[in-house]
């Protein structure tokens, strides 16, 4: 029988040998191979923290004790060790398990995460609460080595320096984040990994002085100096020096020798950081040989890694990409920055024509901003490529270090609306509302693939902050026969009709022309507008469509609030129009769940026969 059919419930391991662990780290691995390669997932991270989770579980009383994953893209073991290894086959499936701990799914999942650099505020948080309410439980925060090159990371191991309670940071350290780490810190962590001799002279010393007379005077003695020690050992020491005990390196795939040391560290009063070092994608080869690949995957071949899935056309982060080189060879003020995401948001290939205009921050959004700022204040054109959800993390910058001294910053925001199996930490459902309402900023949408070259291409040269948002998937080659030239602030006719007028935003403009096609066989005379521009607006189409056409209809594939819909009405009723005639179509308030685009279109209403079957309803009550 195979030891993970007995595995049911959380703390089920506790009856586990050593050995048994070891077996079990090996069907985990197994059972992870075989279920992301049907749904897709994040395989690289979550094979190389296995031993690692069955070591703080074997530590934990779940759910009574709390452990907080940074990101929790490496929590797909602890979610089979707490009772949902049955649900896999819908992970990351609509309707199914999520790809990212939720405290609705289990009491076992202590905080909900997706984005980096959290853990040890949250972590923080759970400290102080345990201990004003008098309570007694381990709280663990598990961050990687990535999520460090996070400012919020270190602001949270500042404030936990003065706690004077146990607090158990376990770094986890793949040298990776998603793309391999940048920056101090991980060369930092690299001179950590090389310190095992401080770690044997340490022991060494102490055993030897243990057997001679008056030896636990001298060790008390050496006690107080060894923080010059291992000064002198340990190139600085920064999480000593920033007030937390630190303990490692250990082998991240020794299952009991990272069980001893975490029981060391729960004795500590105080903040304890564990370093844990292991290989991202252990345990199958072409995820071991490219950690950045099965970073994130869609289903695959396992006897080969291949995807199963061949993308047949370009998606909008590889027209991005390729129309982002070519701009930069016609002008070496052109220069482009990501926060460790070169692969994800397309800037590799201008990375490797470009070198020396490339610029990797790290997981640092805020700093990628203020840093664009100041290379356009210096003369320079950056370009900041982000998704949607990641750029909310650079908001106040946008406000106070880039809009408001109006400095030319181009965003390049892929991910925009929604992104699908991530779910709703990773949805780009907010982007055209935050954006529009920050003084100075333009925001444009594309219809198709040949509008976001062309956008990119007027960003690059327009004087001040302006932002191009599109999609996740692959780039519309329809409409290719509309390409007025881009004016600032003017819509584009595409059809004109005469009794309903449908005005889209971005990627709805393709569903747009679908609900038209819908109508137009049901007998009504359609208008079709590409919006192209959400700030600032064409205020006179807008005005035109609505004085000439029964019903005005406006869509987009972000929230309702704030939003391009919100701001047709508002200048609409500024003008002393009815707004009774206008139907907006956007996301409710709420946050949107996994699923596919098309599922989740489906179940908002924002697929092409809902909204059809609504602008009719709409326009007939009217007449």
């Amino acid at each position: 029988m195979a030891i993970l059919e007995r595995i049911h419930q959380a703390n089920d391991i506790k009856d586990l040998s050593i050995n048994e662990l070891y077996e079990l780290s090996d069907e985990i691995r197994d059972f992870l191979i075989e279920n992301i390669s049907k749904t897709g997932g994040h395989l690289a991270s979550n094979l190389g923290a296995v031993e690692l989770t069955l070591a703080l579980h074997m530590i934990c009383d779940l759910p009574k004790d709390k452990i907080i994953w940074d990101v929790g893209h490496q929590s797909y073991t602890h979610k089979i060790l707490t009772g949902r290894k049955e649900e896999f086959a819908s992970l990351r499936q609509h309707g199914g398990l999520s790809g990212f701990p939720k405290r609705c799914e289990s009491a076992c999942d202590s905080f909900d995460t997706g984005h980096s650099s959290t853990s040890i505020s949250a972590g923080l948080g759970f400290v102080k609460a345990r201990d004003l309410l008098r309570e007694d439980y381990k709280v663990i925060s598990v961050i990687g080595d990535g999520s460090f090159t996070g400012g919020m990371a270190y602001e949270a191991l500042n404030n936990a320096s003065v706690n004077k309670s146990n607090f158990i940071i376990v770094l986890n350290d793949n040298k990776m984040s998603i793309s391999e780490n940048v920056g101090g810190f991980s060369k930092h962590l690299a001179s950590l990994r090389t310190a095992e001799a401080y770690q044997d002279l340490k022991s060494g010393v102490h055993s030897s002085l243990e057997k001679m007379p008056f030896g636990d005077r001298i060790t008390r003695r050496l006690q107080k100096t060894k923080s010059s020690l291992k000064q002198l050992m340990i190139p600085g020491m920064m999480f000593e020096n920033l007030g937390a005990t630190y303990l490692g390196p250990v082998d991240g795939h020794k299952i009991e020798d990272m069980i001893a040391l975490l029981k060391e560290a729960a004795k500590v009063n105080g903040p304890v950081v564990v370093h844990v070092i292991t290989e991202k994608g252990k345990g199958y080869e072409p995820a071991e040989t490219y950690p950045s690949k099965f970073h994130g995957t869609s289903a695959f071949h396992i006897a080969t890694g291949e995807l199963k899935k061949v993308k047949e056309k370009a998606d909008y982060t590889d027209v991005a990409s390729s129309v982002l080189k070519k701009i930069g060879e016609k002008d070496d003020k052109v220069v482009a920055i990501t926060a460790a995401m070169a692969d994800g948001t397309g800037l590799k290939r201008f990375r490797n024509a470009f070198p020396d205009r490339f610029f990797d921050v790290g997981i640092a959004e805020g700093h990628a901003v203020t840093f664009a700022a100041g290379l356009a204040a210096a003369g320079l054109k950056p370009v900041v490529a982000v998704y949607s959800s990641f750029l909310q993390r650079g908001f106040d910058q946008m406000i106070s270090d880039v809009c408001l001294q109006n400095l030319p910053v181009v965003f390049a925001i892929d991910r925009a609306g929604l992104v699908g199996a991530d779910g709703e930490t990773h949805q780009g459902i907010f982007d055209l509302s935050y954006l529009s309402m920050i003084p100075n900023m333009t925001v444009m949408a594309p219809k198709n693939k040949w509008e976001l070259a062309a956008m990119l291409r007027y960003a690059v040269n327009f004087n001040g902050p302006i932002a191009v948002r599109y999609p996740r998937g692959q780039a519309y080659d329809g409409l290719k026969e509309f390409h007025q030239k881009l004016e600032l602030g003017k819509a584009e006719m595409l059809y004109q009709g005469e009794q309903i007028a449908l005005f889209a935003i971005g990627n709805m403009v393709e569903v747009a022309e679908q609900v038209r096609d819908i109508l137009t066989e049901k007998g009504y005379s359609v208008t079709l507008v590409n919006s192209r521009f959400m700030k600032p607006l064409d205020v006179d189409m807008h005005i035109e469509g609505a004085k000439t056409h029964k019903l005005l209809v406006t869509m987009e594939e972000n929230v309702l609030e704030g939003g391009y819909g919100a701001s047709v009405l508002q200048m609409l009723q500024k003008q002393n129009m009815e707004s009774n005639k206008v139907l907006n179509f956007g996301i409710e308030d709420q946050f949107v769940e996994h699923g596919t685009v098309n599922e989740l279109r489906k179940e908002l209403g924002l697929d092409p026969a809902s909204m059809a079957a609504k602008i009719i309803d709409a326009y007939e009550s009217i007449s």
